[in-house]
């Protein structure tokens, strides 16, 4: 799973507001498909580039990511190496086409948990899920002061 940090978790819901706000959505197109429109967020780069991109090679984001070699000097690799540096993995890249990932199909809603991978409200809610899973495994890691128990126990015995 990705590697859960405020940034990650920023442009997940970023993201997923952009969508629902009605940005446009074309799960056939590489820029406007789910890891076309997260890819916007994180590089920066218009649907069309990502398009562009994604165009010196043959196939969708699947097949993409099975042929990626961080080497190539492919246009579609280099920004497939900016989401890995950013903290996400190639699978869950695939995943978020397919809206997939267990971890996160797992935290849907009780009534949502067969998602449609080519529906934006689908995708939404995928992505939200996704950083409130994020958001959880970060605030696990999160170590907060401890109190000296002594000094507690001082304070509480006083009248």
């Amino acid at each position: 799973m990705a590697r859960a940090s405020i940034q990650l978790i920023q442009a997940l819901r970023e993201t997923a507001q952009r969508l629902a706000q009605g940005d446009k959505y074309q799960w056939g197109h590489m820029g406007s498909c789910n890891c076309g429109h997260l890819a916007q967020t994180i590089t920066k780069h218009s649907k069309g580039d990502i398009h562009g991109a994604a165009m010196r090679r043959y196939g969708d984001w699947r097949e993409q990511l099975r042929d990626y070699c961080p080497q190539s000097g492919l246009p579609l690799d280099e920004i497939i190496d900016q989401m890995t540096d950013f903290g996400l993995t190639r699978q869950d890249l695939e995943h978020l086409e397919r809206l997939s990932h267990p971890a996160i199909t797992q935290g849907l809603p009780q009534n949502r948990k067969y998602l449609q991978h080519n529906r934006r409200e689908d995708v939404v809610l995928y992505l939200e899920t996704w950083a409130k899973v994020l958001e959880e495994e970060l605030a696990e890691k999160v170590k907060l002061p401890s109190w000296n128990n002594r000094l507690l126990k001082e304070v509480a015995m006083q009248p």
